[in-house]
């Protein structure tokens, strides 16, 4: 047997050596060829050849290139850095082999994970998650040059004096921010800018550098007048090359690319212009020269541009950066604390078989808030506000948001076939959402409620009336969920259903409910047996998870 193995490796080694030397044969023969061939150049005659020139300039399509030299000289290069506070991996980070442990919407890069930044910027050398730009992968990283993680962005500057809109996740916790204008040399820091307010609804921010001389500026326009299929350029920076201008239509309006209240103001202008890291923060702009949009995400599975960007629209630029300039710096939007099911997860049945045309169908009221207080409750359908007919959603949202906290409104819905009015007092989003977050809940209608605490869900005491249509003798009804709760994580608990039981224990009322819930600890298990009223089946659903 040995014997064999011998000499299947002498043929292997032979038949290897044969081809190593006729490649070795054939390069040498080439080799002369090419020689041959060279030593007969000056023996060409080519006095008959015409010799070429440059020919005259000639004026094209001048309306890409108009717009660019318009616009560039107000769009400018954006370099932070942020000092690690501590080195800690988030839900979604690269796990160092490129590949992200993010959810399915992972392939929406910047917006989630600030793609739109630089790979490796100076400092950043060498971190093992810095090369990464595939899903849930993280734009910078820790490298071991310096330990400064430097991102690179881009902007626009609106005002001679030195305002700069970008995107927030452009200079998102950092320490120092510099800006480089196209005037400047490349290769030059840049100046630095001081932070006059950001707003994280709509990704952007206002940075402000000094200046003893008057700036070129953008000329703003409006996104509403923009159409599908519109040309449009975007101009930025991309993989840090500075000036760099990109041509496209726009693909699509008013797209939403982040579910629930976190994508509430985030209803993007679709673009084909290419967009890279480095883009965010740049201008979309018309071809009257018109920035209708700041570049702020994009959709990729293979970490660059595939077609598909999206850009904040100008109307809800101008509104947020008015407010930022403010003397508070920050953007104020009512509330009146509502939830409800958006109409894309709705059938059209629902419309049909409640009877109306538009409107929206509250889900939950929030209660101790405005909309309980005037007396609204869930599946009410709000039809109007101050008499407008409301289409839809969004349409809801942004009057509500638009309009001042302390003032009134008044809300026209149906209940019950029945048509009905009432007047609700406009609070502060931002104050109602911090109460929320804290637990602060008042008591609502029908029984003692417990409030949102750790679980991040308010429960009340079923109503007798549902208890007895239902023959339980207890439970507590789910009253509200708080958008990135523990509760909210689990998915499958909403608000209307009936808590029977938790980790096996009944639960009669909000009382018992509370007890079993203070004595968690962070690492424990919590299962939820629940009900939902409106399942006619009346099966019982488990849900669990693991306390954070």
């Amino acid at each position: 047997m040995n014997a064999l193995f011998a000499r299947l490796r002498s043929r292997r080694l032979t038949f290897t050596f044969t081809i190593l030397a006729t490649l070795s044969a054939g390069i040498l023969i080439g080799s002369v060829m090419a020689h041959g061939v060279h030593g007969k150049e000056s023996q060409v005659n080519s006095s008959d050849a015409t010799p070429l020139q440059i020919p005259n300039p000639v004026t094209l399509s001048t309306a890409f290139s108009k717009i660019a030299n318009e616009v560039g000289p107000a769009v400018v290069n954006i370099n932070t850095e942020s000092i690690p506070k501590a080195n800690v991996r988030r839900r979604g980070q690269d796990n160092g082999q490129g590949q992200g442990q993010g959810n399915g919407q992972d392939n929406f890069q910047d917006f989630f994970n600030r793609f739109f930044g630089e790979p490796n910027g100076p400092g950043g050398q060498g971190g093992q998650g810095g090369q990464d730009m595939g899903p849930g992968g993280d734009d910078g990283g820790e490298g071991q040059g310096g330990g400064v993680r430097e991102s690179l962005g881009s902007g626009f500057i609106v005002d001679p004096r030195g305002y700069i809109i970008t995107n927030n996740h452009v200079i998102d916790k950092a320490d120092k921010i510099f800006v480089r204008l196209a005037t400047d040399p490349e290769g030059d820091p840049g100046r630095p800018a001081t932070l006059i307010g950001t707003d994280k609804a709509t990704d952007i921010a206002v940075i402000k550098i000094d200046t003893k001389n008057p700036l070129p500026t953008v000329k703003m326009g409006n996104s509403q007048s923009a159409q599908i299929g519109d040309w449009v350029l975007a101009v930025g920076s991309p993989f840090g090359l500075q000036q760099t201008v990109t041509a496209g239509i726009i693909s699509s309006k008013n797209r939403s690319i982040e579910p629930g209240t976190s994508g509430e103001f985030q209803h993007f202008i679709q673009t084909d212009a290419a967009i890279n890291p480095g883009n965010s923060g740049g201008p979309l702009v018309n071809m009257a020269g018109q920035v209708i949009g700041v570049n702020t995400a994009i959709y990729t599975q293979s970490a660059g541009n595939q077609g598909i960007g999206f850009a904040m629209p100008s109307n809800t630029v101008i509104d947020t950066y008015n407010q930022l300039i403010g003397p508070e710096h920050k953007v104020i939007r009512g509330s009146i604390g509502i939830t409800f099911q958006p109409e894309q997860a709705m059938s059209s049945a629902v419309a049909r078989v409640y009877g109306f045309k538009n409107g929206v169908i509250i889900s939950s009221v929030q209660p101790g808030f405005p909309a309980a207080e005037a007396g609204l409750k869930p599946g009410d359908i709000i039809t109007t506000i101050d008499g407008r007919e409301i289409k839809n959603g969004d349409d809801l949202i942004n009057d509500i948001a638009g309009r001042k906290p302390g003032s009134t409104a008044k809300i026209g819905y149906i209940r019950n076939g029945e048509h009905k009015t009432t007047t609700v007092t406009i609070a502060d989003r931002a104050k109602m959402m911090a109460a929320l977050s804290n637990g602060d809940q008042g008591s609502g209608p029908g029984g003692s409620s417990s409030s949102q605490g750790k679980l991040g869900m308010g429960v009340r005491d079923i109503p007798s009336d549902m208890a007895s249509k239902l023959g339980l003798s207890g439970g507590v009804l789910i009253d509200s969920i708080r958008p990135g709760s523990f509760a909210d994580e689990l998915q499958q608990l909403r608000p209307g259903q009936v808590i029977l039981q938790v980790n096996r224990k009944p639960v009669a009322n909000v009382s018992q409910f509370q007890s079993i819930v203070d004595a968690l600890k962070p690492g424990d298990d919590i299962v939820f047996m629940v009900t939902d009223p409106r399942d006619r089946s009346h099966a019982n659903t488990y849900v669990g998870g693991t306390m954070p």
